[in-house]
């Protein structure tokens, strides 16, 4: 079971997580997600439980509960959505369907003949 572990402290390490995780069952990984820059926490955290019945127990017992001065946010992971990350790009932001430089139509040289605008 993959779960969901959210609000850490900054000085929280996956063997803290480990350790917490360990009291209800076997832990076969932990991840702690980190910024690709600055290489600091981004206050979650991944921890994977093979028995379903050991990993549910654990999201019953710590979620809610404090460890260093924060109360954790525990739940079950949602799977990831097929096509990687859910950012949106693009889209139906308005704008009038633009045009690149020098074609009619849009709002690109509307109503001046062809003009180019740039």
């Amino acid at each position: 079971m993959n779960i969901y572990v959210g609000n850490l402290a900054y000085e929280v390490t996956e063997d803290d997580l480990r350790q917490e995780f360990s009291a209800f069952g076997e832990v076969t990984s932990v991840a702690i997600m980190k910024d690709s820059y600055s290489g600091q926490s981004r206050g979650f955290g991944f921890v994977e439980m093979p028995k379903l019945t050991e990993g549910q127990a654990a999201i019953n017992a710590l979620n809610g509960k404090k460890v260093k001065e924060r109360a954790l946010t525990v739940n079950g992971a949602r799977p990831r959505s097929s096509g990687g990350d859910n950012r949106s790009f693009g889209g139906n932001r308005g704008g009038g369907g633009r045009q690149p430089y020098g074609k009619k139509g849009g709002s690109s040289g509307g109503g001046r003949g062809g003009t180019r605008r740039y």
